[in-house]
């Protein structure tokens, strides 16, 4: 067993269902199992850099199993390896990571577990080269981590596309319409492909198959030729055409990955209207998929992250980030886990049996 009196908590990147039920998890295992004291860093790294952080125990995470967001708040733009800084009216980046290191050590903190997607766990990687005992978590409603079969998170978007799809399909066949619903998932296109299947979709677009729009309209002729006079599809924001475009929304130069995605909704739907003739409408689901309370199965297993993280910590397993394999907690170096997205398969069993019951994917 390592030798560990405090351990350390920071949640990084975009909000998530089940964040709250991870830090409740690594607390109440820290507390009861193991009788050590735990802190949280507010605001992600930039409280890190600022020395902000709260003692958590078993008062301050009464009640947050089931609450959305995180309790230690979050930041998707505090690289302290890359921080900004205003010089002359110019912003020039420097590497402060060393003061987060000794805001650490002020602390009493003996590991430091980081809850994230792929750019929190990266900057966590580099602290782990630094000499930081670091367990990292993964977190992202996209699920596209490597090494891990699974995030937290991802359940409950899926919960909320397939909702949404549901009441959708009334108003599209009340009006004769084709209703286009655009979800999240970043380069991959696991919540599109899962919603669309739970939610009955007749086309599925998404990153892994470039899509001929031509192709979907027929789907959808098709389908009035058969009587259907709606149409259901599902589009991820990073779905690209066979020509190899992609709808950016906007660039934010301060953030560590700039692009932001959305919008490829609005021009499908355009073009579909124009090529079928019925009428198209298309919804941005946006952050409505990662706000609100995690589903049971998001809770269950952010409880089975938090716990094991502190297991690891425990047992002086640094450098590494809990996974689920198969039906198992397990773990991966973040070394290995770092910069590889997890894709959706094109030749895969669930492409494969949406296929076979008539879902289209433009390819």
């Amino acid at each position: 067993m390592a030798n560990i009196k405090k351990i350390a908590l920071l949640t990084g990147g975009g909000d998530c269902p089940g964040l709250n039920a991870v830090i409740r998890a690594a607390t109440r295992t820290a507390i009861v199992e193991y009788g050590i004291e735990v802190i949280g860093f507010l605001n992600g790294y930039r409280g890190l850099y600022n020395g902000n952080w709260i003692e958590l125990d078993a008062k301050t995470i009464s009640g947050i199993l089931p609450v959305g967001g995180t309790m230690l708040y979050s930041s998707n733009k505090d690289n302290l390896f890359k921080f900004p800084f205003e010089v002359d009216g110019e912003t020039v980046y420097r590497d402060v990571s060393d003061v987060g290191v000794e805001n650490l050590k002020r602390a009493g903190a003996d590991a430091l577990l980081i809850i994230g997607g792929d750019g929190t766990l990266t900057s966590g990687r580099d602290f782990w080269r630094k000499g930081v005992p670091v367990i990292g978590v993964p977190k992202t409603i996209d699920n596209d981590l490597s090494c891990t079969d699974s995030t937290f998170g991802f359940d409950t978007a899926v919960a909320v596309a397939t909702e949404a799809l549901d009441r959708l399909h009334t108003t599209a066949c009340s009006h004769h319409r084709i209703m286009v619903l655009e979800v999240m998932g970043r380069y991959a296109g696991w919540i599109a492909l899962h919603a669309g299947i739970a939610g009955g979709a007749d086309a599925i677009i998404i990153p892994e198959i470039p899509y001929d729009i031509e192709k979907v309209a027929s789907k959808i002729n098709e389908r009035k030729a058969n009587g259907k006079d709606f149409s259901i599809v599902v589009v991820s924001e990073g779905a690209k055409s066979i020509t190899g475009e992609m709808v950016v929304q906007k660039i934010v130069a301060d953030s560590p990955d700039p692009i932001r995605l959305g919008g490829v909704g609005n021009k499908i739907a355009d073009e579909l209207e124009k090529l079928c003739g019925n009428e198209a409408r298309a919804t941005i689901l946006g952050h409505l998929q990662r706000g609100g309370s995690p589903t049971a199965y998001d809770r269950v297993l952010s409880t089975r992250y938090g716990s094991y993280a502190v297991e690891l910590a425990m047992q002086g397993k640094f450098g590494n980030m809990v996974t689920l394999d198969g039906d198992t907690m397990s773990y991966d170096t973040l070394e290995n886990v770092i910069g590889k997205n997890k894709n959706v398969d094109p030749d895969g069993e669930l492409v494969r049996i949406a296929k076979n019951i008539g879902v289209c994917f433009g390819d």
